[in-house]
């Protein structure tokens, strides 16, 4: 049978064998569909009416789970949000601002908890936010007028509050509301409380979130069916429905209830109800509804009718239309394949003006634009050479003006070298080696030894500056010399010892390397001031830009700068991998001590790699 259809349709269009699979693909199912539906029919009424009564209850459990997830976000956010538990830590401290700038300050921080209140509540409906610190200040998303927050303090369940433990809520059932121009519409409010901790795990303040009750019993208001929905506490209190006088009372059926996510039939007064409830997980609280059942079978045996009607008379119609539509979809694809024909024959003129915004639109447009492309670039190839040229002369150019300025330096040299002033040609010929190195872009990394006599140009050019000379002390193992690293490495960190560790005062700088069977070690010294715990904690944490962390308003500005060091990571992280370390060890007083590691085996390869 299917070698057949393999028969039949490998010799048809691909448009006839669109509508003939699709036919066949539709037919199949709805047959064995309609089949199985007339045969569980009569024996699922019942576990039908269940599942439309468990379905129902589900639609309203989304509903009133997100209202109370969306109360969750706003104290979740204003728990764990850096900047807002930042600002309300400071608030909590009552610190008075005594001059201008503290008082602005104090301003820009009350605007900026305001603000993020205000937008955290913009989604949604609305919400009542409260955040009331130990100290009695408080702010909220509506004014002192509706209601003063301080009366939290004393309200009965805000003892349970001082109990919870970390991110633990204290969920508050419907109480009469306390915001005046609510309490005509919306007799009844639930809300959500959460305590506000700072690191030592003490609370400094809390934050309340209000919605009004009416949110939820709108909620089973707009349910289709004529189920009867109820919210229940942990103690089968109704918390919610859309009759308020059955607010606070038990539940009429609470016998009925299990533990779980459940529905069942069951009988009072000779006659039959569907029960089923849903547990709100975070809150402890659970939706139920009940409906008659004979209402429920009527309208699941109504449903089973129509729908096997229904299904054979749009079938019949889908079929028609379906045919239809797909040969209306499959015509551009065909005026493709023409096109495509065409252009395999040699005409490049010819385009296909196909304008559906479908994904054939936007393959016609890339074909037709593919054409153009195609007769832009045969009129280009001929101008590229040219342009080649051009380039390659313009570099020709740059490449002689540095050599220029280097043959001067050096004239310059000498003349000064003939009139016996030495300290100055040595000054200019370290800065011409600085300045070819600096300038030239063939060499992405050196040799070591390489690197050291950079440093040594370097410092003879920074002891030239100053009054008191810096000492460089080398204890170069042989076989590191020729060891490949990224140029101006040690560089950097040279000129972080000079002004920053030796304070550009006189002083020993040592550049030290010791290798074994695995790794290089690359060590940088000197005798300076050094830095204390503190500084040097900070000066770790931003030696890796990844880690996020920001000391850029620190007061204190003695110690390394990070710049030239987070650089010199970066770069040799980027060369070597992952199996590249660096440290930095320092005590006041004795000086600061940077130590590279860099893999031995096959690091010439990685660098050059690099380079390439």
């Amino acid at each position: 049978m299917v070698k057949q259809i393999q028969t039949i349709l490998s010799a048809r269009s691909f448009r006839y064998k669109v509508i003939f699979i699709s036919i066949i693909c539709l037919l199949i199912p709805a047959a064995m569909t309609l089949f199985i539906y007339n045969y569980l029919t009569k024996d699922t009424i019942r576990d039908q009416a269940l599942s439309n009564a468990n379905r129902e209850l589900t639609i309203a459990n989304e509903y009133v789970q997100k209202l109370f997830e969306d109360m969750m976000y706003i104290t979740n956010f204003i728990q764990v949000d850096a900047e807002m538990n930042t600002l309300l830590k400071r608030k909590s401290k009552d610190t008075i601002g005594t001059s201008p700038d503290q008082t602005y300050q104090l301003f820009m921080d009350d605007s900026k908890i305001n603000e993020t209140i205000d937008n955290i509540t913009l989604l949604g409906g609305k919400s009542y936010v409260t955040i009331l610190l130990k100290n009695g200040k408080s702010y909220t998303n509506y004014s002192i007028n509706e209601y003063n927050p301080t009366d939290l303090f004393h309200e009965e369940w805000f003892k349970h509050l001082n109990q919870t433990k970390g991110y633990e809520s204290v969920w508050i059932g419907s109480e009469p509301t306390v915001f005046k121009s609510e309490k005509k519409k919306n007799p009844y409010q639930i809300s959500v409380a959460r305590t506000l901790r700072d690191e030592n795990l003490n609370i400094y303040g809390y934050v309340i979130v209000t919605i009004m009750e009416s949110k939820v019993s709108e909620i089973f208001k707009n349910m289709d069916g004529q189920e009867e929905m109820v919210l229940l506490d942990s103690t089968n209190h109704m918390l919610s429905s859309s009759n308020h006088s059955k607010i606070g009372k038990l539940f009429e059926y609470r016998n009925q209830l299990k533990e779980n996510n459940y529905s069942n039939v069951f009988r009072v007064s000779k006659k039959n109800y569907i029960l089923a409830e849903h547990k709100i997980s975070f809150t402890g609280w659970k939706l139920v509804s009940v409906v008659p059942y004979k209402e429920a079978t009527n309208k699941v045996n109504s449903i089973f009718n129509k729908v096997i009607l229904v299904q054979v008379l749009f079938f019949a119609i889908f079929i028609l239309l379906m045919i239809y539509l797909l040969r209306t979809i499959t015509k551009p694809i065909a005026r493709l394949g023409t096109v495509a024909d065409n252009v395999q024959q040699g005409d490049l003129t010819i385009r296909s003006r196909i304008h559906s915004r479908d994904e054939i639109g936007k393959l016609s447009k890339s074909f037709d634009q593919m054409l153009d492309r195609i007769n832009e670039m045969i009129e280009e190839i001929t101008m590229t050479e040219e342009r080649k040229r051009k380039a390659e002369l313009d570099m020709l150019q740059a490449q002689i003006n540095p050599h220029f300025l280097f043959n001067v330096l050096n004239s310059i040299r000498m003349k000064v070298m003939v009139k016996g002033d030495k300290e100055s040609a040595n000054m200019i010929s370290s800065l011409s080696k600085l300045l070819r190195m600096t300038i030239s872009k063939e060499k992405k990394t050196i040799a070591f030894h390489e690197e050291i006599q950079i440093v040594s140009d370097f410092i003879n050019i920074m002891n030239m500056r100053q009054k008191e000379k810096v000492n460089v002390e080398l204890s170069i193992e042989e076989e590191t010399n020729s060891i490949m690293i990224p140029r101006f490495v040690l560089q950097p960190i040279i000129e972080n010892s000079i002004i920053h560790g030796l304070n550009q005062s006189a002083g020993t700088i040592k550049v030290m390397t010791k290798a074994d069977d695995t790794k290089v070690m690359i060590v940088i010294e000197d005798d300076g001031q050094g830095m204390d715990e503190e500084n040097l904690m900070q000066l770790k944490s931003k030696l890796i830009p990844s880690n996020g962390t920001d000391y850029s308003n620190s007061s204190n500005k003695k110690g390394f700068s990070s710049l030239g060091l987070s650089n010199v990571y970066e770069r040799m992280y980027m060369s070597f991998g992952p199996e590249f370390k660096m440290d930095i060890k320092s005590e006041p007083g004795k000086g600061t001590q940077v130590i590279l590691s860099i893999p031995k085996g096959g690091m010439k390869s990685n660098v050059q790699s690099n380079a390439s």
